[in-house]
């Protein structure tokens, strides 16, 4: 990096500035570099201490703002000494781009009582939906049509789950009955899964990267309970009993621990083999609503990603899906946050502690719906306080909030490149924020009342929500 002709190193046009990847690690030692460096040399930089062979895309933060502009122009606009180390963490940003989806594709009709949950498959081709009115639906989406109605339950769909490796859907019901389904016929493979006493509130897979095919599943309910299932036996094979209230939330983790979240204001991490209670998170106030994990967008998309590629047997998913999540989580411990009714958040690292590395405060009503972003750098959260607030992802810091919405926010997803975060509401609205500017970048209006569910593709090119208007939407760009 060439200083400018006529000016001494030491003469203060210079400043010390130290990288470090997002968990703080230093890259190398500290460099001094010239006032009129900007990101693009930064990136430079980065790729050349790094050794990289292609050059990657990078964005550079400063006490978790981005730098957007020289390093001169930075220490003159935020009164920065010159004295002091600079310390400038690099991000890796996804290599492709995702677009803000801005228009209503298709509204489908089908349902015939409110739309409860819309979940993409893994390798984004598929769609499916639960309803209150006992159906789940399967959608073509290259046609935007209806293409199995599956009907097996006596009450409401609460909760739907693809499997990580896309051969099976399965669904909860209000009735605490779990049917597995298969997406390429629309029929219900085997009878229904009994043992839950009240509804299902959460389900979620084992990792692909851990089990290739997808045999086992954790389904979480009102009854205060979380079953592991496995699909081939047709039958519940360890029960995780000890929470006293109900279980609101679950995640399967990349490591293969449970995480259950409770109405008893407690977290519990499981080990499957025997369904052994390893450790209890508490802290929090009131009931826990939400859980998310720091590597949750790998674990749920499992081998595939935005490219399109497919697999010849499941050992081949199971060496790819282990791939990416050794690449998404490097050297850090899986991250967990927890949202809450006393309108705080915990963000934990259950493998180390059982104490919480950071408590999030700043929303002023109940936590509902937390989700880390793709590449585990943000955390983003939605609150009945009509806001979606977000975070680092790493420190629990806050970055911002994102206003807009005239009542509460109810489910948030990301753009799988990290940049976009969307949100659906109980004010009819869909909304795009941007990661960078902190703005709103769409607003999607169309639904006749409350969206109760939103999902971005995991291919990035559509949205789906649904709500209480009982229309199933689809957004692209």
């Amino acid at each position: 990096m060439a200083v400018e002709e006529g000016t001494s190193t030491s003469s203060g046009n210079t400043v010390m500035c130290l990288l470090t990847n997002p968990e703080g690690e230093p890259l190398g030692a500290p460099l001094y570099l010239p006032q009129n460096v900007g990101p693009p040399q930064l990136q430079e930089i980065v790729n050349k201490l790094l050794n990289n062979d292609e050059k990657l895309p990078y964005a550079f933060y400063i006490s978790d703002q981005e730098l957007v502009v020289q390093l001169g122009s930075y220490l003159a606009q935020k009164k920065v000494s010159v004295e002091k180390v600079l310390r400038i963490v690099y991000q890796p940003q996804a290599v492709f781009r995702i677009r803000p989806v801005n228009r209503c594709s298709a509204t489908i009709a089908g349902h015939t009582e409110a739309v409860l949950s819309v979940s993409f498959s893994p390798d984004g081709k598929h769609l499916a939906s639960g309803s209150g009115d006992t159906t789940v639906r399967l959608w073509d989406l290259n046609t935007q049509t209806p293409l199995f109605t599956c009907t097996g339950h006596k009450n409401w769909v609460l909760f739907i789950a693809w499997s990580p490796d896309g051969k099976h859907l399965v669904s909860g019901s209000k009735a605490g009955e779990l049917l597995l389904w298969d997406p390429q016929t629309g029929k219900q493979l085997g009878g229904p899964l009994t043992g839950h006493k009240k509804w299902i509130t959460a389900i979620s897979w084992e990792p692909v990267h851990l089990q290739a095919p997808s045999r086992r599943f954790v389904s979480a309910s009102k009854d205060g309970d979380a079953r592991i299932w496995d699909i081939s036996l047709k039958k519940c094979v360890i029960s995780l009993t000890g929470h006293t209230l109900a279980v609101t939330c679950v995640k399967w983790g990349g490591d293969g621990h449970i995480y259950t979240g409770s109405q008893d204001c407690t977290i519990k991490v499981w080990e499957t083999t025997q369904g052994k209670l390893i450790r209890e998170l508490k802290g929090h106030g009131h009931w826990v609503n939400s859980l998310a994990l720091s590597t949750e967008y790998v674990l749920r998309t499992g081998a595939y990603d935005h490219t399109g590629n497919t697999f010849s047997s499941p050992e081949e998913m199971k060496e790819a899906a282990l791939a990416r999540y050794k690449k998404m989580r490097g050297n850090a411990p899986e991250r967990l946050v927890s949202g809450s009714d006393d309108f705080t958040m915990f963000l934990w690292e259950p493998a180390l502690s059982k104490h919480h590395k950071a408590r999030l405060t700043g929303h002023q009503q109940l936590v509902n719906h937390v989700y880390f972003s793709p590449d585990g750098q943000w955390l983003a959260s939605a609150s009945f306080d009509k806001s979606v607030k977000l975070w680092n992802g790493i420190s629990g810091t806050f970055v911002a909030t994102f206003r807009g919405h005239v009542g509460p926010v109810y489910q948030i997803s990301w753009s799988a490149d990290s940049r976009l975060l969307l949100s659906g509401s109980k004010d009819s609205t869909l909304k795009v924020w941007d990661i960078r500017t902190h703005k709103l970048k769409e607003d999607l209006p169309g639904h006749a009342d409350e969206v109760f569910s939103v999902d971005w593709s995991p291919d990035g090119e559509k949205v789906a929500s649904g709500g209480k208007d009982r229309a199933l939407k689809l957004w692209m760009n």
